[in-house]
């Protein structure tokens, strides 16, 4: 049958939704989402199912199978930074939780994370991200140029933090 008139699963949208290492770039990934990717693949290789069956998590052997070698090479070409070297630097380094103000007053938060650790509803943000790329190596205090669609808009950097950064 075509796939075009099969549904695909959640699973399938899952792992389409991976995030994708770019060719050259550092595979960056801090201590907790390090232990998180770790833990993930315990979790997986302890509910594999056997030929065919639906494993608790409620994926077919080849869907978890997948994911375990999608986690085993991320862990494997994985970097470890510890932002906690930084406390008390008010510069901008991988795993900073920074508090920034956009043109509009807006204040926004947000810790910069690897690929595999990324979860922008709750601030946490890739190193590769425009943000992220805008912030990176600025000082509190200073006011960096992010490109967007429209042009350069200004940020202002308010606060710098590494204590929460590893959480």
């Amino acid at each position: 049958m075509n796939k075009a008139f099969t549904k695909e699963t959640d699973h399938d949208d899952e792992l389409s939704l991976l995030p994708e290492m770019p060719t050259g770039v550092s595979n960056y990934i801090t201590p907790a989402g390090f232990l998180a990717l770790q833990n993930q693949l315990r979790e997986l290789i302890a509910h594999a199912p056997v030929d065919g069956a639906i494993s608790a998590l409620g994926q077919t052997r080849s869907e978890i199978e997948q994911r375990i070698h999608y986690l085993q090479s991320r862990i494997e070409s994985a970097q470890v930074v510890n932002p906690a070297v930084h406390v008390g630097n008010e510069q901008i380094f991988f795993g900073a939780t920074v508090m920034y103000q956009d043109e509009a007053d807006e204040l926004h938060t947000v810790t910069i994370v690897g690929l595999d650790e990324l979860d922008p509803a709750n601030g946490k943000i890739s190193w590769l991200s425009p943000v992220a790329q805008a912030l990176l190596n600025a000082n509190e205090g200073d006011m960096v140029e992010m490109d967007v669609p429209a042009g350069l808009e200004e940020l202002t950097i308010m606060a710098v933090d590494y204590l929460h950064a590893s959480s």
